[in-house]
């Protein structure tokens, strides 16, 4: 009985630690408050840098650790990291077909008013979509170092899970950003930018408490997760935000800013651990 309740309290710690990702995911969402008007020039340079921090995010918060946790499992590292990688650019190919035909239909039926962007809508759910999906691995691994410590396994300490989910908080900052500014430029109201950007962020405490209670049957298949939620979000990257911030005229200087957001993602990252 003492057993179970001790056990217990590491996965109310994860939702704590997870609660906290949250919180600083809705901070970063936040700064959509700051920007007054919309400027063509500064939404789209927000776009650029939002790509270049999903695509420093999918290599070192995704794939560089399921590589890594693959071997320690025993698992095939690349074999691993290839199947979840292309499974998440898949899936995202499907969402992506899925959301252009519904579109196309409610057109048809006339159902899209005059002022509405249905591209817009597509590539802001897409967007939404996998940085939601990419959150889920995230919490699971938060769980799952708080599990071990709860199950005594190798290299688990309370302190090392707490560091994690401080370094994976940290790294949300710039997360809950590259939802919301889309969102913005995409005509939403401040209120609702900041709603989807931190919703984002609501998939970690849900995952990290399970990942917890369920360390065990979790770790096994958590370096598939990972790599799956990187798929996912260089299919958006690719497919979505570099493209339409292309299309400024100043493209140059918009590509100048996905290598700034690379550049602080990647910082964050590697510093963090």
């Amino acid at each position: 009985m003492l057993e179970d309740i001790f056990r217990l309290a590491y996965p109310l710690q994860a939702l704590l630690a997870t609660l906290v990702t949250w919180g600083i995911t809705a901070l970063g969402a936040s700064v959509v408050f700051f920007i007054r008007k919309p400027n063509r020039n500064f939404m789209d340079a927000m776009l650029g840098l939002a790509g270049g921090v999903m695509v420093a995010a999918s290599f070192w918060s995704l794939l560089s650790p399921s590589i890594e946790m693959s071997g320690e499992l025993g698992l095939n590292p690349w074999l691993t990291a290839l199947a979840g990688f292309l499974g998440g650019g898949v899936l995202l190919f499907l969402g992506d077909r899925f959301f252009t035909r519904l579109q196309a239909r409610r057109a048809l039926l006339a159902q899209i008013g005059p002022n509405e962007d249905p591209k817009g809508r597509k590539r802001s759910a897409l967007l939404l979509f996998s940085i939601t999906l990419h959150n889920i691995p995230e919490g699971m691994a938060i769980g799952v170092a708080f599990g071990s410590v709860a199950y005594g396994l190798e290299g688990g300490t309370l302190m090392s899970a707490w560091m994690l989910a401080l370094g994976i908080g940290l790294q949300n900052l710039p997360e809950g950003m590259a939802v919301s500014v889309p969102l913005r430029r995409e005509g939403y109201t401040r209120q609702k930018a900041f709603f989807y950007g931190q919703i984002s962020g609501i998939a970690e405490p849900i995952a990290g408490f399970l990942g917890a209670l369920l360390v065990l049957k979790v770790h096994t298949c958590l370096p598939f997760l990972l790599a799956f939620a990187a798929g996912a979000m260089i299919y958006v990257v690719v497919e979505e935000l570099i493209p339409e911030s292309q299309t400024n005229e100043n493209k140059d200087w918009m590509a100048l800013f996905t290598l700034v957001g690379f550049s602080i993602m990647m910082v964050l990252d590697v510093a963090l651990g």
